[in-house]
């Protein structure tokens, strides 16, 4: 009954007719920016984060939902039409859906994604109702050890999801790490890495370095890129919907690409862009015909599709229930949060559940806009990508300019955004991917405040992280993934399976 009084809730919250707006419009400009191949949502939510001061809570991170799991989306429609994957998750999506494109079978392809990504939803959304209030219970009882143990474990893991070299994953994280200690000690008053810049004592503003390493160096890396202007399909779309044989291979690839998704959505550093990767994969293991594969297989659609979506979603629980960003995007849903003054962490339930259950319902609701939505806009969708990026990119370097000035009205924002504009282009030419150092910045105080406060706990004796169970087992868990992630033949393998696309 409890289950069901917190989804009445919820959905009361989220059939707000203000909360339906930001729903739409999170889910419109999810597809837009899915659609549009070089900014996705990790940009535009840290582009759109100072646009949330002026809202409620609740409403600001509903729309920033509904981007992320609309990009989702949104990145299948260029993936299958003009083999441009507008989304890191749809990559593997390029491979069949744009051959289907190809055979003059485009409409099949979007509506297997379409439907796929909203059965995806539909159920990944069940499992964070279901699984999120016995983790908030548990994480309740966790104490400073324990939450310094669970982000060690959760910086662990991204290292081992990161794309990639672990080296270089390593070395974000630590980047991270020291960039979140820039500002005033809270305890001792004084300042750290601040190099005599007075901007810096009150530390790094989370939303101006985000929108300078996603949103700035992704427009210096376009512009590097030797074809500014891209052509999209000319064939005209005609039927949208799939033949009985389609949806007989597609279902059951389905099922497996919304399980496996949700699972790998979980864990830390997973989500989106792994489950799809890992489906694909799996897709080819299981079927009976794998040579069909890169040739127009429906399956190799149906199954990225469903778990990138239910990875996206399922993403939420650890950021919901025990304030634990799995990746970069929740690391902006945490900032939104901080920005409003909300605690992350399982006190959310209690304190705030029309935000937490409203959040949950929006998602339903969202997964039924989205479905109704995309199929209709593709049209849209094609003509805007006829747009060339000269145009496009000066209204996205605009709109980053306005959102880091209003954030503290200083000039000297725009520049430290710019600056951090020049590090993730530098990223991008290193290879090295930014979204292990976000997460480093936004655990890293929280790191070191766990720290002291479990050090003031045992009066300076560290042993109480070993003493402590479940601080225990989770630093066990740590150590093993290190281990496991060292050893010759599974780096190999993991290689294998991020190039698999």
């Amino acid at each position: 009954m409890e289950l069901l009084d917190n989804l009445y809730i919820g959905l009361g919250v989220a059939l707000q007719p203000m909360n339906l707006l930001f729903a739409l419009i999170g889910c419109l400009i999810g597809t837009l920016i899915g659609v549009l191949p070089g900014i996705g949502p990790i940009a535009t939510i840290a582009m759109l984060l100072p646009l949330t001061f002026h809202v409620e809570p609740t409403a600001g991170l509903i729309m920033l939902a509904g981007i992320f799991y609309g990009a989702q989306y949104g990145g299948s429609t260029t993936a299958i039409l003009v083999n441009l994957p507008g989304e890191t998750s749809s990559v593997v999506t390029c491979i069949d859906g744009h051959q289907m494109a190809r055979q003059g079978r485009a409409g099949a392809a979007l509506a297997i994604a379409a439907l796929g990504s909203f059965f995806a939803g539909t159920v990944a959304t069940m499992v964070i109702v279901l699984f999120a209030p016995p983790l908030a219970k548990i994480g309740a009882s966790f104490g400073a050890p324990e939450y310094f143990s669970l982000m060690v474990l959760g910086l662990i893991a991204a290292v081992v999801l990161a794309h990639g070299s672990v080296l270089k994953a390593i070395a974000m994280i630590v980047l991270g790490l020291l960039l979140g200690l820039v500002g005033t000690d809270g305890n001792s008053g004084g300042t750290r890495f601040t190099f005599g810049i007075n901007e810096l004592t009150d530390g790094l503003d989370f939303a101006v370095m985000a929108i300078g390493v996603f949103g700035l160096g992704e427009i210096i890396s376009n512009l590097m890129q030797p074809s500014a202007e891209r052509s999209v399909l000319t064939q005209k779309i005609t039927s949208l919907w799939p033949t009985r044989d389609d949806f007989r291979r597609a279902w059951p690839a389905v099922l497996r690409g919304t399980a496996l998704g949700s699972i790998l959505g979980i864990l830390p550093g997973g989500g989106a862009a792994l489950s799809s990767f890992a489906a694909y994969v799996l897709e080819k293991k299981v079927s009976k015909t794998p040579s069909q594969f890169g040739k127009g297989a429906v399956e190799g659609v149906a199954g990225p599709e469903s778990a990138n979506n239910a990875g996206a979603q399922t993403s939420f629980i650890p950021m919901l229930t025990l304030g634990l960003p799995g990746n970069a995007v929740m690391a902006l849903m945490i900032g939104a949060m901080t920005i409003h003054g909300i605690q992350p962490g399982p006190q959310v339930m209690t304190e705030r559940p029309a935000l937490f259950w409203g959040m949950i319902a929006s998602m339903w609701v969202g997964n039924l806009m989205l479905v109704i939505i995309n199929l209709p806009l593709i049209g849209v969708w094609v003509q805007l990508l006829k747009l060339p990026y000269r145009f496009l990119y000066l209204c996205i370097l605009l709109f980053c300019a306005i959102g880091v000035y209003t954030i503290s009205n200083s000039a000297s924002a725009v520049m430290i955004a710019a600056f951090f504009g020049v590090f993730g282009y530098m990223f991008a030419r290193l290879e090295c991917e930014p979204a292990p150092m976000v997460l480093g910045f936004v655990l890293g105080p929280l790191m070191e405040e766990n720290l002291r406060k479990a050090m003031t706990v045992s009066s300076g004796d560290p042993m109480i992280f070993f003493q402590r169970p479940i601080s225990l087992v989770l630093l066990i868990l740590a150590t093993v993934l290190l281990i496991i992630v060292a050893m010759p033949n599974i780096r190999s393998k993991r290689e294998e399976a991020f190039q698999e696309g």
